[in-house]
């Protein structure tokens, strides 16, 4: 997967705002002010790290080589996954719909409200 692809399906999330707090090397990707991914971009090949269902987290580890704990992150609740081909990008990309969606479950009423429209 390419990087500007994988940036317009992050950016795409409603409310989704980038930045580099852990310096250039690291795109974070935030919504409600909580991260949902960080892109390993300047890696060869490419990593992103996603949040992630501790059972889910498991089962994905166990049945891809590429997906391993959360590389500097809690172990239970993240995965870092190595963009080295051998995932579909279907598959990535769902992975980052369930980040995204843990993150906003997560989130104040309040906030989930708000991007819910309401």
């Amino acid at each position: 997967m390419e990087l500007e692809v994988l940036r317009a399906f992050l950016f795409d999330k409603k409310n989704a705002t980038e930045g580099t707090p852990f310096g250039p090397d690291a795109l974070v990707f935030k919504v409600g002010g909580k991260m949902f991914a960080l892109v390993a971009w300047q890696e060869t090949p490419m990593r992103i790290t996603l949040k992630c269902d501790p059972d889910d987290a498991l089962a994905l580890r166990a049945q891809h080589e590429s997906v391993q704990p959360g590389y500097y992150m809690s172990k239970k609740h993240w995965n870092t996954i190595t963009l080295d081909g051998s995932l579909p990008d279907e598959d990535i990309l769902r992975m980052i719909d369930d980040s995204y969606a843990l993150v906003v479950k997560g989130l104040k009423k309040s906030v989930r409200q708000e991007l819910e429209g309401f």
